[in-house]
């Protein structure tokens, strides 16, 4: 499950490098950069669920032991 959770860590942070240079800066809100903004937001929220995660199956380990 680690490496798993490693694969889709990594997957996802390379979305947001990915995103971060789709982005225009001069327009930010407007056409593929708008949708660059929100694949970085959901790539951020995907990093951030992957860690609650991973930090609960430690939880659960030590509660186990």
């Amino acid at each position: 499950m680690k490496i798993f959770t490693n694969i889709l860590l990594l997957i996802a942070i390379a979305l947001i490098i990915v995103n971060v240079f789709l982005i225009d800066f001069n327009k930010p809100l407007e056409g593929n950069s708008m949708i660059a903004l929100i694949g970085i937001a959901a790539s951020f929220c995907a990093v951030l669920i992957l860690l609650i995660f991973r930090m609960s199956k430690k939880i659960e380990e030590k509660l186990k032991h």
